[in-house]
């Protein structure tokens, strides 16, 4: 699929991976609509940020309405928003928190779902391109789907969830042109990262094998790229996370 010229959708895109792949994505052509839960962060040119929370349905169509007024034809989606606060299963608090566990799968799975099945509801009105191809969804799980640390199953528990949506996903959506791949990343130096010190962040670089570092927004965002581009992935979950495999803390 050629990026210029099309319109993409990115959650989570006033900041971390949704900003850097929303500004890759303009800066190659596209005209991308970004939504988040606040629309007032500063966008690059070509980039139109909208309020919306993910997992409200009439927020969603909103925007994608708004993508049909302004004339352009939604081919690519990018969920990138997500949550992820830590807690046990059981602590000197008591139980994880019941509530807590369902806003963090109703935001990272439940939010993912939604923006998959309308986007592609929207991909499907247009016309397919010559390799009968109508557009590409990019879906963020993470490494913690598969070897999550102490602290994080509310966030595994989402992760794996936006993971196993992939191929059942793409199956589904196969007879209507358009692909689905999630990418899985492991330790990205996000705002998320910046409450840590420099002695803990020099900790989890030093655990990734190669490169012995935290992997940057801008990696992820090329990485969607290339996914886009690239008509024979689809129903794929690609780890980005330099051969890290999690220890238990």
């Amino acid at each position: 699929m050629e990026i210029a010229g099309i319109a993409a959708l990115v959650t989570g895109a006033a900041s971390g991976l949704g900003a850097a792949t929303a500004a890759e994505l303009a800066t190659r052509g596209a005209t991308v609509y970004g939504l988040d839960r606040s629309a007032d962060a500063e966008t690059p040119e070509g980039v139109t940020l909208i309020a919306a929370d993910v997992t409200d349905e009439d927020a969603v169509r909103a925007a994608i309405a708004r993508i049909d007024d302004d004339g352009a034809q939604l081919r690519l989606a990018v969920n990138c928003a997500g949550i992820a606060p830590s807690a046990r299963i059981l602590s000197r608090k008591g139980p994880h928190d019941l509530d807590l566990f369902h806003t963090v799968l109703k935001v990272n799975l439940l939010g993912t779902f939604n923006v998959l099945r309308l986007a592609a509801e929207a991909m499907n009105r247009h016309e397919p391109d010559a390799d009968g191809q109508r557009g590409v969804v990019v879906n963020t799980a993470s490494i913690a789907a598969f070897e999550a640390q102490v602290g994080q199953i509310a966030y595994a528990a989402s992760k794996a969830g936006v993971a196993g949506m992939t191929v059942t996903a793409a199956r589904d959506l196969a007879q209507y042109g358009i692909r689905v791949v999630t990418i899985a990343p492991g330790i990205v130096d996000t705002p998320m990262m910046a409450g840590f010190s420099e002695e803990v962040r020099a900790g989890l670089a030093a655990g990734v094998p190669f490169p012995q570092r935290l992997a940057q927004p801008a990696e992820f965002a090329r990485l969607v790229t290339m996914v886009a581009e690239h008509d024979y992935l689809n129903g794929e979950t690609i780890r980005m996370d330099g051969a890290l495999r999690m220890a238990s803390r």
